[in-house]
């Protein structure tokens, strides 16, 4: 059956008349394409500006020209082998099909096909084609990577080969053969198709029950079959080597039964492929298909028996009995790899006896370190900052804020510090309108720091940068820093700015009472003075492409849209790091640091494989996530993504202001980062381009720490047959203060300390382990921690960087872990009875981050303690702090008074020593309203009864408060300790009220109660 169409009318001349075409229709058409022309260049034409702009259009066009080549490369390769494969099966069918029942079923299939037979023969082969053009695209980084491979100078264990050929070339050699194979099948399958439908193929018919072709035919299928059996023996061959990057149950790489087992058996299958392939060309020439079905289902048997059952009773067998001395040798090759891939190669291991026992003055030789202790937790102060610091409902801080060190006053401060970014959701439905969200409020303002160790009043940050315009420490050195941030994590889609010379600005700079209106606007200073943070958006085609880009038709018909307008987008740093080098793994953390006089976004990015022989494979986003990753905005979790090399090759700056990207090569002896070099030369700067302010503020990244100490809960056995056993195996402990819903691993922390082995304290990141396995016993099993501290202001790399540091406690130890000291914190009953106090009055105790230090020849515990109100205003105060070291607790107003409860009341660590570090202290006015009795176990009020002395640290010298005590001094005391609570409760309210001068009022109250109840309590000392 065919179609035909209906004949036209014939011209005088017994002639069709040509058809008359519409213009409508070629208008319609026209337009058509000019519009998706439009929608194609507004999404790539944009991407060459921005790129351009930054100063990348190198890394642009080598991904895009790359890329434009595969996908050439691919789709003619499959196209053309399908359309060749679709033609030759047409032109050889046979010019008379054979008269069988199956070809009258056939030839209904033909009639119906015919009509379309051209457009099929084409559009297949298309289809097809686009699709394998789009998978040979994607592979740009395996094709650029082996194509600038770099040596890593050293072999592999097995076949001795530089491990260059696993990580660069073997992929794409796997790649091709599998693309290839690809090609093939579906090749033949059009070519099956083909000759079946036009007779050149029978299936059955006769008394032979095999298939029938003609010579064609034969020599065409053959020809494909047996290109397929060399594709398929290529590919055992190649089994041969990605054995040694293979999973495995117990250890990654080949283990005993694949060496001895299934690498011959993968060398057998080859041959047989090749063999059965030569069968194949044969048939070709001969006609016979009796031989290469032969040969098939020899290479199935052989697949079965040889590939799958000879190992498996290898493994079953020899290997299960004897597994521990047989696997000696290929666990050990997987833990000297895994070493060396994820940089643990040179930990310092130290056998640490830790003491529990408290003694007077222990902590005095780590002065030093105890006066440094962080109480400011950054996961949990933002809401104070935003308080305290936002100023206005359009500006904003991170969820979870940064710490970092600066030198303050000649000495290195702890810092927890913020950026004061622009969010546009805190406007009023009323103010939001396209020419307030994009031109008028287009950046954020400044930045705010405050001691990581030093509490302001009423247990506030004690800020030392802050406000709005900038005042302290960064702002009043003489030098200040530009505070504008045009750029950060949640900025705006999309900003105007810029305005021709003279014309009145109206970017919002910040609120002022002496400005007219109440604000001081400014303009972006725009190129003519040598500041380019975006694309012009100026010329007219510009507009055209980003008012599609965006959809918003105001950037044409805008008149704050001039010749020297810019567009900002694009504007959170990761992102523009990702954009701009695209061949990196990023850290989940963007950090700010104010270097040079600017503010800069720090990100950390990460060169790493898959395919590094023997080593561990880790699912990065299960390494790294923590109970940060699964909480806060501001740490993101990173993608799934398995690996087994790993290097923080890169150090990447975003400024702030106008948005300019930096890449360092951080490690250059990395090969990964040596290929992707030799691919983008202009991209990377030399390490010696690194500003000596900015070495200060560059640190030893989060996730690969995550990564390393994941790796050492099993990694810090060092013998092969230990390691087997896994009875030493650990784990890191779970966040002991987060909620039970979101409950995940306690997150390293980075604060200031010395490890036993170290002369000075250093910024540093720490965590911890406990057993690993199904125990539930959380007691202390080691304890590590990297020297954080990439460099000094004077632009020296220090070279105790990246040090990583374990400390070994013995296995008959029971120094209690995180989970444990915050048990007893909770059960303590002197404790929960004053926390029970601080919950009065409508509010909230929060339990802060749980750090670990090793000092006084022990671990000691710090937790900061805040409250907050639990309803209206809410921001949290730090009002007490916990102390522990081995069974001791101490519970305090401060930090001094804690360690000296634990520590006999000498703890040799006064905050303000020697060392030059400031008082960490709260002022003297307890936010509880009790006496501060320098014990913990000493309580304001009648103690109950308790059968848990061990869980206690009464002070032997601590006063009684009953026994014959004047009754009206008790009268008195209880009185005080009543008013100390209602002033507490005046004060909240007060402050969620914002009346600061009842607030004021409540803390005189507060004050005098205080003095009652001292007063009181003497009398009853005395």
């Amino acid at each position: 059956m065919s179609f035909a169409a209906a004949p036209s009318r014939p011209s005088a001349g017994g002639s069709r008349p040509a058809r008359r075409r519409s213009p409508l229709g070629i208008a319609i058409a026209v337009v058509g394409v000019l519009v998706v022309l439009l929608l194609l260049l507004a999404q790539f034409w944009t991407e060459v500006l921005w790129f351009t702009q930054l100063g990348y259009e190198e890394v642009l066009w080598t991904e895009w020209g790359t890329r434009a080549a595969l996908f050439a490369g691919g789709f003619l390769l499959m196209g053309g082998l399908v359309f060749l494969s679709f033609s030759l099966a047409y032109r050889s069918r046979p010019i008379y099909a054979p008269s069988t029942p199956e070809q009258a079923t056939l030839d209904q299939y033909r009639e119906a096909v015919e009509p379309l037979r051209r457009i099929v023969m084409i559009a297949v082969p298309v289809l097809v084609g686009f699709f394998a053009g789009v998978a040979a695209a994607a592979q740009w980084q395996t094709i650029l990577l082996a194509l600038n491979a770099v040596p890593f100078g050293t072999n592999d264990p097995q076949y001795g080969m530089d491990l260059s050929f696993f990580v660069f070339t073997l992929p794409l050699i796997r790649f091709v053969v599998s693309f290839l194979m690809a090609v093939v099948v579906i090749s033949g399958i059009a070519a099956i198709a083909t000759h079946y439908l036009y007779g050149g193929l029978r299936v059955g018919g006769g008394n032979d029950a095999g298939p029938r072709t003609t010579a064609a035919a034969r020599v065409q299928l053959s020809v494909t079959a047996a290109a397929l059996m060399l594709l398929i023996a290529a590919n055992y061959w190649l089994d041969r080597y990605s054995i040694l990057v293979s999973g495995g149950d117990r250890f990654d790489g080949a283990s005993y039964a694949d060496v001895n087992a299934v690498v011959p058996s993968k060398t057998i299958l080859t041959v047989v492929a090749v063999f059965v392939a030569v069968l194949f060309i044969l048939t070709a020439v001969r006609g016979n298909w009796r031989l290469p079905a032969i040969g098939v289902g020899l290479m199935v048997v052989s697949a079965i028996a040889i590939g799958g059952i000879y190992p498996a009773i290898v493994q079953r067998f020899q290997v299960a009995p004897n597994a521990q001395e047989l696997e000696a040798e290929f666990i050990q090759r997987n833990i000297d790899a895994t070493k060396t891939a994820y940089g643990l190669n040179d930990v310092e291991v130290d056998q640490y006896n830790a003491k529990t026992e408290a003694e007077a003055g222990a902590l005095r030789e780590d002065a030093q370190t105890a006066a440094s202790i962080r109480l400011l937790d950054p996961q949990i102060v933002s809401p104070s900052f935003r308080q305290l610091q936002q100023n206005k409902q359009y500006y904003n801080f991170a969820d979870t804020l940064a710490v970092d060190r600066y030198m303050i006053d000649g000495e290195s401060r702890d810092t927890v510090i913020a950026v004061r970014e622009l969010n546009l959701n805190g406007l009023g439905a009323d103010q939001r309108n396209w020419v307030n969200d994009h031109t008028v409020f287009t950046h954020g303002f400044g930045v705010v720091a405050a001691y990581g160790n030093q509490i302001g009043p009423d247990g506030r940050p004690a800020f030392y940068e802050g406000g709005i315009p900038s005042t302290g420490a960064f702002s009043d050195n003489g030098e200040g820093y530009e505070p504008r941030i045009y750029f950060s994590p949640n900025a705006p889609e999309y900003s105007i700015v810029g305005a021709p010379e003279g014309t009145t600005p109206w970017e919002l700079d910040f609120p002022a009472d002496d400005a007219s209106g109440g604000q001081v606007n400014t303009t972006f200073p725009g190129e003519q003075e040598g500041a380019v943070a975006g694309p012009s958006v100026g010329p007219f085609l510009n507009k055209v492409l980003y008012a599609l880009k965006f959809g918003s038709e105001q950037l044409l018909f805008s008149d704050r849209v001039t010749a020297e307008s810019q567009i900002l987008y694009d504007r959170s740093p990761r992102e523009r790091v990702e954009k701009v080098a695209p061949y990196l793994t990023l850290d989940g953390r963007v950090y700010p640091a104010v270097v040079d006089g600017r503010v800069k976004w720090i990100v950390d990015g990460y060169t790493t494989t898959n395919a590094y022989p023997y080593s561990s494979l880790q699912p990065l986003d299960e390494a790294t996530a923590d109970t940060l990753t699964a909480t806060s905005t501001a740490v993101q979790a990173l993608a799934p993504q398995e690996i087994n090399y790993i290097r923080n090759s890169v150090k990447a700056t975003v400024d702030a202001f106008d948005g300019s990207v930096d890449l360092y090569a951080w490690d250059t002896e990395d090969p990964v980062l040596q290929a992707w070099t030799g691919v983008f030369p202009q991209a990377l700067l030399p390490m010696s381009d690194i500003s000596a302010d900015l070495m200060s503020h560059l640190r030893y990244p989060e996730d690969l720490f995550k990564v390393q100490r994941t790796l050492l809960a099993s990694y810090h056995v060092d013998d092969a047959r230990e390691f087997f056993s896994g009875q030493d195996f650990w784990r890191n402990p779970e966040d002991p203060t987060a909620p039970e819903a979101t409950r995940s691993l306690q997150p390293p922390y980075y604060l200031t300390l010395q490890m036993p082995s170290q002369d000075d304290p250093t910024f540093s990141l720490m965590s911890t382990f406990i057993p690993g396995g199904q125990s539930d016993r959380n007691i202390l099993t080691g304890f590590l921690a990297v020297n954080a501290e990439a460099g000094d202001t004077e632009g020296q790399v220090d070279d105790d960087y990246g040090t990583l540091r374990l400390l070994e406690l013995p296995r008959n130890a029971t120094v209690p872990g995180p989970g444990q000291v915050q048990n007893n914190f909770n059960s303590n009953p002197t404790v929960s009875t004053e926390l029970n106090l601080l919950r009065q009055g409508d509010s909230t105790v929060i339990n802060g981050n749980l750090l670990t230090l090793p000092v006084g020849g022990g671990l000691l515990y710090v937790q900061p303690v805040y409250v907050q109100s639990a309803e209206g205003t809410r921001f949290p105060l730090l009002r007490k702090v916990l102390v522990s070291f081995g069974d001791e607790i101490g519970f305090a107003d401060t930090l001094d008074e804690a360690l000296d409860q634990v520590f006999g009341g000498d703890s040799g660590a006064t905050a303000g020593d020697a060392s030059g570090e400031v008082e960490t202290e709260v002022p003297d006015q307890p936010a509880d309203g009790e006496t501060d009795s320098g014990s913990v176990g000493e309580p304001t009020t009648e103690p109950e009864p308790t059968t848990e002395p061990d869980t206690e640290t009464t002070e032997p010298d601590a006063p009684a408060t009953g026994g014959d005590a004047d009754p009206d001094a008790r009268v008195r005391l209880d009185q005080a300790l009543r008013d100390a609570t209602q002033a507490i409760e005046d004060g909240q309210a007060a402050l969620a009220e914002g009346d600061f001068t009842a607030y004021g009022e409540s803390q005189e109250r507060l004050q005098a109660a205080l003095e009652a109840a001292i007063a009181a309590e003497e009398e009853l000392e005395g």
